[in-house]
């Protein structure tokens, strides 16, 4: 079982990456969360993540979902031992931190849960059954201080590799459509709404 990897970001998606441990490239799928976390990370740039591995007969391509902290790991094994809640239910669902969505099972804030996809009024139920009472290690999870607001580059450096690397714009092109866009928009604050607005831009093209 492969519990933990430390390598170098090959390539970044919108819900998984490609880490390169010596030779090989594992595909991790990521919460969302933990995507937008690496909005500012470059290709090249190391990367260690606590591997959730899921392999069965039903499902013999192996399943690997990645977490940069042990403790949500731990609490991803837990969201998942609850009735009606699969690994990829989980991993869908997990739009919130942890530590937030931890506070709310222990909160019995139900509203909060229902807010997660695919999580509706009864899962969210079953949930507080299971778990509250086990969620105050994760409640205490350190908020990740790459929530800030990203400087103009870190924005534009993801959004620079998916148009070269992926979409296959010379590395000039692609900055004049990134340059072009801020300038349309200043209000713009993650990788995401930058790239959405180059979009916007080259279509109205």
């Amino acid at each position: 079982m492969i519990g933990y990897l430390d390598g170098t970001l090959l390539q970044r998606y919108t819900d998984r990456i490609l880490l390169l441990v010596g030779a090989v490239g594992y595909e991790v799928l990521l919460p969302a969360g933990v995507i937008a976390n690496l909005a500012g990370k470059a290709l090249g740039d190391p990367l260690a993540l606590y591997i959730y591995h899921q392999q069965t007969e039903r499902q013999p391509k192996p399943l690997l979902i990645g977490f940069p902290v042990e403790a949500e790991k731990e609490f991803f094994q837990l969201l998942i031992s609850v009735a009606d809640v699969g690994p990829m239910k989980a991993l869908r669902a997990m739009t919130l931190p942890v530590r937030d969505i931890a506070r709310a099972i222990e909160g019995r804030d139900v509203s909060t849960l229902q807010r997660l996809p695919g999580i509706g009024t009864r899962t969210a139920q079953k949930i507080i059954a299971s778990l509250e009472g086990k969620m105050g290690k994760f409640a205490l999870i350190r908020p990740r201080e790459s929530s800030a607001p990203l400087a103009a580059e870190d924005m534009a450096q993801p959004v620079l590799e998916v148009l070269v690397s992926q979409l296959g714009y010379k590395p000039a092109e692609a900055r004049r459509m990134i340059d072009e866009a801020i300038q349309r928009n200043a209000a713009i604050d993650t990788p995401e709404a930058l790239f959405e607005e180059v979009y916007r831009g080259e279509a109205s093209r």
